[in-house]
């Protein structure tokens, strides 16, 4: 048993231990199905938080034949799969965080050297009667010790791409790391299972996208393992019973990640929210904004008016395929988006090529990043949400107006007016603090046509909800009506009794004007 070769089973029993665990364990049964296939490497790249680290050490504790698992796993899911016993601790594990390593070399020569010397140390301490190779290089003697002893090795590689982020402008240390990568695991017969982990996929570039035997499980690409790549809705709600949480409150906290087609929900916040007893922005504190600050406020392909829009609720589609897998080469808006999925600030559905803000935390981080950079009037905007809301609220027309009407920027195309959807595009900006006590609904459907805007208050709430039909070149009265003549009402007095009505028209002279009604249904 050593540190990293057959370390023991504590950090994976510390998880267990932990008051709120989900078992995952059924994942080590899909890793059991690629042991010395030609699938055997994985690579898999998630945001931070989102129990990377803790796979990787269950995967550790089952494996490794430096301990004793049975009993450890014998009350989760894995222990009734034909293939339980057949694996359970029989391997040369080797475990590596990545972290650790470049933190405390000078250069990655050093952090190369560092691996080779530990590895190699654990070797001839726990195999005293190995019949070492005259040249002691890695290669060698890990050669040497499977053609003696019959055991492969199973490599657990933790925080692999921390070089590509740390040492992001370093072309040349990122390629002597990936060459000391691939001439370790790639075509070696004693690599039973390669299973890796990082925020990045495996970067393209040259003949270092060598690295190809890998299989690359990403948030834009999960399957076949989606499931595991955070809390399933499933699992959500079991745990809200447990701890008689409203399910409808975390969901719209924390859901909102889209895996190939699996709903996924951030484990980290999940955890914080019930254990805690309290809503509020868990994983998000746990970032630096800085490194989202770094990326929106870039302007690469019209990015720009993107973000505007998918603050206000929209999705945009994208072409993931372009990202060079690193944060430095950006050749379009759809290289920084994909970036921003895999650090867990979009979600990305796989059907639709569409990204999207994932939820109410996220979506927060993005309104919070704005205001502190006081970014033009969509910074006002938000500044001014709460003052608009309750200017509704209490039907001041006028006031609504003239908030509507300082919030409009002739410098920032998206806030040009082209279009009613341009206009809808801003009000649900203006309207974002709001989404605290509502739910928003884009055109929502009514039966009679689309809504523009609707505000539908939450479970628990007892407000009046609000509909908000816009117009451009006509008058606010045309918008009233509307509202009126297709029967919005209907379909929204099924969530409540009290409706508030605004219709709010925009013309190039006269700017905006507004109409409030308030009725019971």
């Amino acid at each position: 048993m050593g540190i990293y070769l057959n370390p023991d089973n504590m950090d994976f029993q510390i998880a267990i231990n932990s008051e709120l665990y989900v078992d995952k364990s059924e994942l080590i049964k899909s890793t059991n199905n690629l042991i010395y296939t030609e699938q055997r490497f994985i690579c898999v790249s998630r945001p931070r938080r989102f129990g990377k680290s803790m796979a990787a050490n269950m995967l550790v504790a089952y494996y490794s034949k430096g301990c004793d698992s049975k009993e450890m796993f014998s009350k989760y899911k894995i222990s009734s799969a034909p293939t339980f016993e057949k694996h359970l601790n029989k391997y040369n594990v080797i475990h590596i965080n990545m972290v650790n390593f470049l933190g405390e070399s000078k250069n990655i020569d050093e952090m190369i050297q560092f691996i080779c010397e530990d590895i190699i140390d654990e070797v001839i301490e726990q195999y005293p009667d190995l019949n070492m190779p005259r040249r002691k290089t890695l290669l060698n003697v890990l050669n040497k010790a499977f053609a003696q002893y019959k055991i492969p090795f199973i490599f657990i590689i933790d925080e692999w791409d921390c070089i590509f982020r740390e040492l992001k402008n370093d072309k040349e240390s990122q390629e002597k790391y990936l060459d000391f990568l691939r001439d370790t695991l790639k075509d070696q017969s004693y690599v039973a299972l390669a299973y890796m982990t990082g925020i990045l996929p495996i970067k393209k570039y040259g003949k270092h996208s060598a690295l190809n035997m890998f299989t690359e499980i990403a948030m834009t690409n999960a399957a076949p393992i989606q499931e595991f790549t955070g809390f399933t809705e499933k699992e959500v709600i079991k745990l809200c019973k447990d701890y008689k949480k409203d399910f409808s409150e975390v969901k719209r906290w924390y859901d909102g990640y889209t895996v190939n087609g699996e709903s996924i929900y951030n484990p980290k916040s999940v955890v914080e929210a019930l254990t805690r007893g309290i809503f509020k922005n868990y994983w998000t504190s746990t970032e630096n904004y800085e490194a989202l600050e770094e990326f929106i406020f870039r302007n690469d392909d019209g990015l720009r008016d993107t973000v505007i829009k998918l603050l206000a609720g929209e999705k945009k589609k994208i072409d993931p395929s372009t990202f060079t897998n690193d944060m430095v080469t950006f050749n379009s808006q759809d290289d920084v988006l994909t970036l921003l999925v895999h650090l867990g600030y979009l979600t990305f559905d796989s059907e639709t090529n569409e990204v999207a803000i994932p939820n109410y935390e996220v979506s927060e981080q993005f309104a919070s990043t704005i205001r502190n950079k006081d970014w033009a009037e969509v910074s006002k905007s938000l500044k001014v949400s709460d003052d608009l809301l309750q200017a509704t609220l209490n039907c001041d027309a006028e006031k609504v107006a003239k908030l509507i009407s300082d919030s409009h920027s002739e410098n920032t195309s998206i806030l040009q007016y082209n279009d009613e959807n341009s206009l809808a595009c801003v009000l649900s900006i203006a309207y974002y603090s709001a989404r605290k006590d509502y739910i928003l609904h884009r055109e929502l459907p009514t039966g009679k046509g689309f809504a523009d805007l609707v505000f539908i208050p939450r479970i628990g709430r007892t407000l009046p909800a609000l509909i908000i039909e816009l117009k451009k070149g006509h008058s606010a009265e045309e918008a009233i009506q509307q509202i009126k003549d297709n029967n919005y009402l209907h379909k929204v007095s099924e969530h409540s009794s009290e409706i508030i009505l605004v219709g709010i028209n925009y013309d190039e002279k006269k700017g905006h004007t507004c109409i409030i009604e308030r009725c019971k249904v």
